[in-house]
C-alpha cells in the first residue's frame, strides 16, 4: 500500500508575505487502497468536498499525469479547510507526489515544487509542504527559489477560530498598491527577518514577526483574534504573534513552556471559541511509504 503525508503550513511569517513559510506537525494522509475502474477519494470533510475525478488531490494528480490507473484513495486530515493553514496546498502536493509515485516518473521535490508553486500561485505554503521546515522561497523569471533555513527550535501555538475565512476574500481585504516609503519599510524588516530567522536570533526574529507592513493591517478587521491572541501573548512577556497564511487562524511562535502558559490563558477568554493546537515543526516535509 502507498501512503503519502504531508505536513500542515503555515505561510506569510510576520512580513514575509507569499515567501516564508514553515511547516507543522499536523497532517493530511493519503492512502492507496487499490485499483479502481474508477477515481474515487473517502474523506472525512462531507459533500462539499468532492469524491471523484473533481477533488483537488485526483484532479492535480491528473493534471499531471493524464493517463493514470483509476485508484480508490482514502485520505484522513487533521488540518481544517479554508483556515489558513495550508490545506489546498497540502492536496496539491499529495496530488502531485500521487501522481509521481503511481506513474514511475521519479521528478524530484524541486521539480514537484515548480510545478506545485504554478498552480498555487506562490510557494510559501507548498515549499515547506514539500521540504518540510521553514522555507523562504520567490520565483524569479518563471523559476522557483526555495532555500530551507535551519530547523528552529520553536513550538507554535495555533488557534484556529471556528469560523472559514476563504482566501479570495482575504485577498480582496489588500490594497492594490503601496506607496514607496512603505514598500522599503516592509522590506526592510522582511529582509532583517530572514537574517535573524537564518541566524537563529529568536530575539530579534520573533517581534519583526508581528511588524508586517504588506497584508496584517488590512485583513484584521476580518480576524479579530489576531489583536486579542497578540494582547495576551504580550501579557505575558512574549512576542512573534501573526496572521497565518490569508487566515483566520492565529499563530504564536516560542519556547514550549511559554506557549503552555499562553495557551491557558487563551482558553480562558469567553471570546476565543475556537481549537487551540500546541505543535512542533515538522523537519521533512512530505514522506512516501510504501508497504
Amino acid at each position: 500500500m502507498l501512503t503519502i503525508t504531508v505536513p500542515a503550513t503555515s505561510a506569510n511569517l510576520g512580513p514575509g508575505f507569499d515567501s516564508i513559510g514553515i511547516a507543522l506537525d499536523m497532517q493530511l494522509t493519503l492512502q492507496v487502497v487499490r485499483p479502481s475502474d474508477h477515481w474515487e477519494i473517502k474523506h472525512p470533510f462531507g459533500d462539499e468536498v468532492p469524491t471523484d475525478e473533481r477533488n483537488l488531490i485526483i484532479k492535480t494528480a491528473l493534471g499531471l499525469e493524464p493517463t493514470l490507473q483509476p485508484q480508490q484513495l482514502q485520505m484522513a486530515s487533521k488540518i481544517p479547510l479554508a483556515r489558513g493553514l495550508g490545506s489546498s496546498s497540502t492536496a496539491i502536493v499529495a496530488g502531485l507526489v500521487l501522481a509521481n509515485e503511481l506513474s514511475g516518473n521519479k521528478r524530484s521535490l524541486t521539480d514537484l515544487l515548480q510545478v506545485a508553486t504554478q498552480l498555487e500561485g506562490h510557494p510559501d505554503n507548498v515549499a515547506p509542504a514539500l521540504l518540510g521546515g521553514l522555507v523562504v522561497a520567490t520565483v524569479v523569471d518563471q523559476q522557483v527559489r526555495a532555500v530551507k533555513l535551519p530547523l528552529p527550535n520553536l513550538f507554535a501555538s495555533v488557534y484556529v477560530p471556528n469560523e472559514e475565512l476563504l482566501t479570495s476574500a482575504s485577498r480582496e481585504a489588500l490594497p492594490t498598491e503601496l506607496s514607496y516609503q512603505q514598500a522599503i519599510a516592509g522590506s526592510s524588516v522582511a529582509n532583517t527577518l530572514v537574517a535573524a530567522l537564518a541566524s537563529q536570533d529568536w530575539a530579534v526574529a520573533l517581534p519583526l514577526l508581528e511588524r508586517d507592513q504588506f497584508h496584517e493591517q488590512y485583513r484584521a478587521k476580518l480576524v479579530p483574534a489576531l489583536a486579542t491572541v497578540r494582547q495576551m501573548a504580550h501579557e505575558l512577556g512574549l512576542a512573534g504573534t501573526y496572521l497565518s497564511g490569508a487566515g483566520p487562524t492565529v499563530i504564536t511562535l516560542g519556547d514550549y513552556g511559554q506557549l503552555m502558559a499562553l495557551q491557558q490563558q487563551l482558553k480562558q477568554n469567553p471570546a476565543l471559541t475556537g481549537q487551540l493546537h500546541l505543535l512542533p515543526v515538522d523537519a521533512t516535509g512530505v514522506k512516501v511509504q510504501k508497504v
